[in-house]
């Protein structure tokens, strides 16, 4: 099935997994993605839930988290920015698997997507990095 950049609008259910290989220990993310026009042709990425995180000292931890990003349409897909505008990495949207790459000194964060059973998908996030080792994991469905 063939996505278009405007098939991305609304809101998403979305389920993470976080898999830290250098702590040796896992969270977990649920809540909702919008994707709300951002008056100039784009959308306005913003998902809100809870973050959990494994136990500390005084038991575990969860959190209200919150993330946002712009979405802006391109001839290949989708360019992905920071709240701010700078640019984070690209989505092709023509293939049911996608890879996306960003080097922020020193870690690397390199990102798959998989929209072979769209309408729901997957991004996976492997982020490296001389203090940084852990996989992101997340699931959209409408």
């Amino acid at each position: 099935m063939t996505r278009h950049f405007i098939d991305f609008e609304g809101r998403w259910l979305i389920s993470r997994r976080i898999e830290d290989a250098k702590a040796g220990s896992s969270g977990s993310f649920d809540g909702v993605a919008s994707f709300s026009p951002d008056g100039e042709g784009g959308f306005c990425y913003e998902e809100v839930g809870e973050l959990r995180l494994p136990a500390g000292p005084n038991g575990p931890t969860a959190m209200q988290a919150t993330r946002r990003y712009l979405w802006k349409a391109d001839p290949d897909g989708v360019r992905v920015l920071f709240e701010d505008g700078r640019d984070f990495h690209r989505i092709n949207l023509a293939q049911d698997t996608a890879t996306g790459f960003h080097h922020c000194p020193p870690d690397d964060y390199e990102v798959s997507y998989n929209f072979s059973r769209w309408p729901n998908w997957r991004a996976t996030w492997q982020v490296r990095g001389p203090r940084k080792d852990y996989m992101m994991i997340t699931d959209y469905r409408r």
